[in-house]
C-alpha cells in the first residue's frame, strides 16, 4: 500500500491530505480537516477508476461548508432539539445553528476542526481532544477516527471516543457517492437498499417525533433495491420537509456492538459500481444533495448541483438525548464509544 502526504497552507491552518493507494491504482484521500474522505477513486465493471466522491477543488473550502462534504461531525452527529440537553439532571444550552435546533455539534463542530494525523498499516488515525465546554457540551473527550484501505477496495473507518464527564457522543462521516462519476449529475437513477423496514418521522424541523413508521406502502420503503428518484416527488409530507430524502431509518435486528453486514447498498446502473456499507450503528441518515447548489467549486470548476450526490450517515439517532426510547448515546468516564462502518466498492 502506498501513502502519500501533502501539507496545504490555509488561513485556517495548515491541512494534511493523505492519498492511500492499493496495487490496482484505487485509492483514497483523507483530510486533517474534520478527519474527512476528499476523495475516492475506483474501478467500474470495465476498469476504469474515477472519482465517485464529491469534493472540492481547494481543500480549505471543507471549512465550515453547508454540505459538511466527507466529514466527521461531532459531538453530536445530526440533530438535537432546541440545542436542549440533559445530562444526570444537569441542563445544558447547546448552539443553535440549524432552525431552532442544534446541528452536527454546532458551528464550530469536529468537521471544522484540524485534526492531529498519524499514517498507521494500510490507513491514517486523526486524532481531535474536545474541551470541556465546546459548543457547550459537557466533558473533555479524545476522540479517533481511524481509516483503512484494503486491496479489495474497501474502506473501514473505526471511530472512537472517551470521556472524563457524562455527556453525549454520535460520529458519523459524511461522504457524498455518485457511483456513476463524480462529476456525472444526478444520483436519482441509483438504486438504494435498506436493511430497515422502519423510519424516524420528523416534525417540520426535522426532529424525530419519537416513533418509528413503517416503511411499508410509503416512499420511504426501500427494502428491496429502488431508483432514489422513484418516489422522490411524490406528494407525501415527510419528502416535502427536506425537500427530499433526509431522514433516518432503524436498522432490523440492530444489536449494540454487532457488525450488521450489507446494511446499505447502493448501486449505479451504468458504471456498475456498488456500494455495500456495514456498520454497528442503529441508523441510517440518507441525505440526497437536497441543498447542494451553491456549495464550494469542485474539482472541476464549477458548484454541484442538487441530487448530485447521496450521503448514506450510519449513526446513531438524532435526538436520542431526548428521546429516552432511542438508542442511548450517552458516554460516561470509563467507557469507551466504539463504531465501526465499513465502505466496500465492488462492481455488478
Amino acid at each position: 500500500m502506498k501513502i502519500t502526504k501533502n501539507i496545504v497552507a490555509t488561513s485556517q491552518g495548515d491541512i494534511t491530505l493523505f492519498r492511500i493507494e492499493n496495487a490496482s491504482g484505487a485509492s483514497v484521500e483523507l483530510s486533517s480537516l474534520g478527519a474527512g474522505i476528499t476523495s475516492v477513486r475506483v474501478p467500474d465493471k470495465f476498469g476504469n477508476i474515477a472519482e465517485v466522491a464529491l469534493g472540492y477543488e481547494n481543500p480549505a473550502d471543507y471549512m465550515a461548508d453547508g454540505p459538511c462534504m466527507g466529514k466527521v461531525p461531532g459531538r453530536y452527529a445530526n440533530r438535537i432539539a432546541d440545542g436542549h440537553l440533559e445530562i444526570d439532571g444537569k441542563t445544558y444550552q447547546l448552539n443553535i445553528n440549524n432552525g431552532p435546533n442544534a446541528l452536527h455539534g454546532g458551528p464550530s463542530g469536529f468537521q471544522n476542526r484540524i485534526w492531529e494525523a498519524a499514517i498507521i498499516p494500510n490507513g491514517v488515525k486523526f486524532t481531535y481532544h474536545s474541551k470541556d465546554g465546546e459548543e457547550h457540551y459537557p466533558g473533555n473527550i479524545i476522540v479517533t477516527a481511524s481509516y483503512t484501505w484494503s486491496e479489495d477496495n474497501t474502506l473501514r473507518l473505526d471511530l472512537q471516543a472517551i470521556t472524563d464527564a457524562p455527556t453525549v457522543v454520535n460520529l458519523t462521516n459524511h461522504a457524498y457517492f455518485n457511483l456513476e462519476g463524480a462529476d456525472e449529475g444526478s444520483i436519482l437513477s441509483h438504486k438504494l437498499c435498506l436493511k430497515a423496514s422502519h423510519y424516524l418521522p420528523t416534525d417540520k424541523t426535522q426532529i424525530p417525533t419519537g416513533e418509528l413508521a413503517s416503511v411499508k406502502g410509503t416512499p420511504m420503503d426501500f427494502t428491496s433495491p429502488k431508483e432514489i428518484g422513484l418516489d422522490i416527488d411524490v406528494d407525501f409530507e415527510p419528502l416535502k420537509i427536506g425537500k427530499g430524502y433526509d431522514h433516518c431509518w432503524a436498522l432490523d435486528n440492530w444489536e449494540k456492538g454487532k457488525l450488521m453486514q450489507g446494511a446499505v447498498v447502493l448501486a449505479a446502473p451504468s458504471s456498475g459500481r456498488m456500494l455495500t456499507i456495514s456498520s454497528t450503528q442503529p441508523g441510517v441518515q440518507i441525505y440526497t444533495g437536497n441543498w447542494l447548489a451553491g456549495s464550494p467549486k469542485n474539482k472541476s470548476g464549477v458548484s454541484y448541483n442538487d441530487y448530485e450526490g447521496v450521503a448514506i450517515e450510519m449513526q446513531g439517532f438524532p435526538d436520542a438525548p431526548n428521546k429516552p426510547a432511542f438508542p442511548s448515546q450517552e458516554l460516561k468516564p470509563g467507557e469507551t464509544y466504539k463504531e465501526t462502518i465499513i465502505f466496500a466498492f465492488t462492481v455488478e
